[in-house]
């Protein structure tokens, strides 16, 4: 095997579209959204016998004391179905990684496997030299549950398979004159206003206004907006990303007026059927949990779909002295 740090688009979203349920927080577009917020991308791939066997798309973080931490989210991508080759190729990209990140001051990688991980040691050889490193749990960054709608079904078996409850508000939506159209750039002020009102609803810290701004500037063949709206008002937008055999609902507002024409409910129906009708097969809710989001939870178990569960956000400690100090540092801040 052998690390390969110059890898073009074409060949990391061609491997990643050959994997079920296809990742775009590893995508390239992605990455350059990343770049375009002022984070630095490295992109590795593995080579076994010339063919690409994983992929690691890392963005580097900053720490205070001029410190950083790498962060692949819903990574590193591994092709093998093999469990003792799997683990064979991450120790080989852990070892790239620890080397990498000992020249750059980083203390900590930071993963989101798709996949379980069965060692929470690594046995990796860097410099001649064994390496014996803990892997960690760390707090959630990307959901660690999400729900998956399998595609294949056609449109009337897919509305059967929703609770009735889901139906119902589907076709009241419909029958009280909500439309939807889709849109890029547009809107964006709508957009934003409806981000206050449902963070403000629902208790959650929305990204900053350049974050979404960036966002659906992005190749709209990747990213599209979606919105709602009700006598020429728009009432909610969706975010949604499009990329190899998975449609992801990125990010979901809606207004606090005229909820009661249920323009959500109309609104995915509306951005699942776009997904089908474009050959997709997945169609990711991304996203739940009973505690955290009980009514977002709610919302989206109506539409079906199969429970899936990763294993969570991971640290592989590179600097244990320095990880102690930011974890406390971490513990801190939540108290105040």
């Amino acid at each position: 095997m052998k690390i390969v740090d110059q890898i073009s688009k074409d060949e990391l979203n061609a491997f990643l579209f050959s994997q079920k349920y296809c990742q775009f927080l590893q995508s390239w577009q992605w990455g350059e959204f990343q770049k375009k917020n002022g984070n630095e991308v490295i992109r590795l791939a593995v080579k076994k016998e010339d063919q690409i066997v994983a992929v690691v798309s890392i963005i580097k973080k900053a720490l205070p004391l001029n410190s950083f931490y790498f962060f692949c989210p819903r990574g590193p991508v591994v092709s093998s179905k093999n469990e003792d080759e799997k683990l064979a190729i991450l120790e080989f990209v852990y070892a790239e990684i620890i080397k990498l990140a000992r020249k750059q001051k980083v203390i900590f990688f930071r993963f989101e496997p798709v996949f379980e991980i069965k060692s929470l040691t690594v046995h990796a050889y860097n410099a001649q030299k064994s390496l014996n490193l803990k892997i960690e749990k760390s707090i959630d960054l990307e959901p660690k549950k999400t729900l998956v709608l399998n595609l294949e079904p056609d449109e009337t078996d897919l509305l059967k398979s929703m609770h009735q409850k889901t139906r119902y508000n589907i076709r009241l939506a419909e029958k009280k004159g909500v439309k939807i159209v889709v849109v890029i750039a547009s809107h964006f002020d709508d957009f934003w206003k409806l981000v206050g009102e449902t963070s403000g609803r629902d208790s959650f810290r929305p990204h900053s206004i350049s974050y979404y701004r960036e966002m659906i500037n992005l190749d709209e063949r990747f990213i599209k907006m979606y919105v709602a709206s009700y006598k020429n008002k728009i009432i909610a937008a969706n975010i949604v990303s499009f990329f190899g055999d998975t449609v992801t609902y990125i990010h979901g507002t809606s207004s606090n007026e005229h909820r009661n024409m249920m323009a959500p409910y109309f609104l995915q129906w509306h951005c699942i059927k776009e997904a089908k009708s474009q050959g997709y097969k997945y169609y990711d809710f991304y996203g739940i949990d009973e505690k955290k989001w009980p009514g977002v939870t709610k919302f989206k178990r109506g539409f079906g779909g199969e429970k899936i569960e990763y294993p969570g956000t991971l640290d592989l400690i590179v600097a244990n002295k320095w990880y102690n100090i930011y974890k406390l540092v971490r513990k801190l801040r939540r108290a105040l």
